[in-house]
């Protein structure tokens, strides 16, 4: 049999990777305390449940979408004007995601033809260079560095690789540096976009998980964003929907529309009981938002106050689920003989930062996924090891 040369770029996730290592440990009768992914355990609100339940029990609700309702369009519309103050046109500058990862590959495959050249930040959610990958496109990373406070330096990417770039995707709050851009950095972003004619895709899937008072808004909301890009945003992590798979992209109307039409050749649709939950999820009480976000700031001061004790000193993440945190000196940058070995004496399982790119090499990202109970664990397990001593 032959197979895509495409394929010879990819090998298994990193998650799969891991969850086999958590499986091997699990079969040795150990108990892993998973802190890899980040698939949430803070469940949707009754309300969410209950309308997609309700919605499930209907048998009239098991055709085929075929495309979004304009009752979710109209939804999502209202929604982006009242959380964020962006004005959309729910049937021409919206559609829905079957999950941010879908969206990512699938609109890789909308705007890029093979050998262009995509603009991606590194380090970055894997999906980013996934879907530019599967559209056999170019990657040109932009480095993420702590000096510059993990935001892209627009001075230092090479004006011959802006030149040849087609699309370029940016996410703040960011993942897995957890940073978060002033205005400026948008105002810039618009203005280096618009002066080469980039595409510009913003990943806002962490906007309502900001900590310490702070607060962000929408890649939209500034002048000439919705002329050069498109946003993605997500009920996964805000609305604890991960399985539902919903996602959004919201903004130019050109871009959108490419997208619908590569969809409509490839999928039917979102499940009618799960747009019926979506539109639930953002038109009715949204106190749930802020409960979710107090819940991983809690999470998030009690992991850094706990395995400070022990000698691990994080920086304290400003926004989103995670932890990003440099590894023990005395595994100089090999994050994943660090993943190793802390899985192995502690059965701790977090995620080795290169797998999110070059720049990720030396770290590693936790998600905050666990409650205070296995946190501590966690930490007592960790403390009782030789990783940590200088």
């Amino acid at each position: 049999m032959q197979f895509a040369k495409r394929m010879e770029q990819f090998a298994d996730g990193i998650f799969t990777e891991l969850l086999a290592m958590k499986t091997q440990q699990e079969k040795a009768g150990h108990t892993v305390i998973d802190l890899s992914v980040g698939t949430p355990n803070i469940p949707p609100v009754e309300r969410i449940r209950r309308a997609l339940a309700d919605a499930a029990l209907d048998p009239k609700n098991y055709v085929y979408a075929i495309r979004d309702t304009s009752a979710l369009q109209k939804a999502a519309a209202v929604w982006y004007k009242r959380r964020y103050g962006v004005e959309l046109d729910p049937e021409t500058q919206i559609e829905s995601l079957l999950g941010s990862q879908e969206g990512l590959t699938h609109i890789c495959l909308s705007i890029i033809d093979p050998g262009e050249t995509v603009l991606v930040p590194d380090p970055c959610y894997p999906a980013f260079s996934c879907g530019p990958l599967v559209a056999d496109g170019r990657l040109c990373y932009m480095p993420l560095k702590k000096e510059n406070g993990y935001l892209i330096d627009f001075d230092a990417i090479d004006p011959e690789d802006a030149k040849k770039a087609k699309l370029m995707i940016v996410s703040y709050p960011n993942n897995p540096t957890t940073a978060i851009a002033p205005d400026s950095f948008y105002e810039k972003l618009i203005a280096f976009a618009k002066k080469y004619d980039i595409i510009v895709l913003h990943d806002n899937a962490y906007s309502d998980l900001v900590f310490d008072g702070h607060t962000c808004g929408s890649f939209l909301r500034f002048p000439g964003a919705i002329d050069v890009g498109v946003e993605f945003n997500s009920l996964s992590k805000t609305y604890g929907m991960a399985g539902a798979r919903v996602g959004f992209c919201l903004g130019n109307e050109k871009v959108v529309r490419m997208l619908k039409t590569l969809k409509s050749n490839m999928d039917y649709g979102m499940f009618l009981p799960i747009q019926r939950a979506a539109i639930e999820a953002i038109t009715g009480d949204q106190s749930c938002v802020k409960e979710t976000c107090r819940a991983y700031e809690t999470r998030r001061d009690l992991l850094i106050s706990l395995f400070g004790q022990f000698g691990w000193h994080i920086d304290p993440p400003a926004a989103t689920m995670f932890v990003w945190a440099q590894i023990p000196a005395q595994f100089g940058e090999d994050d994943r003989a660090f993943t190793r070995a802390l899985l192995e004496k502690a059965q701790v399982l977090v995620t080795p930062g290169s797998a999110f790119g070059p720049h990720g090499v030396g770290h590693v990202r936790m998600a905050l996924v666990q409650d205070e109970e296995a946190l501590r664990e966690a930490s007592r397990r960790m403390a009782e090891t030789d990783l940590f001593q200088a």
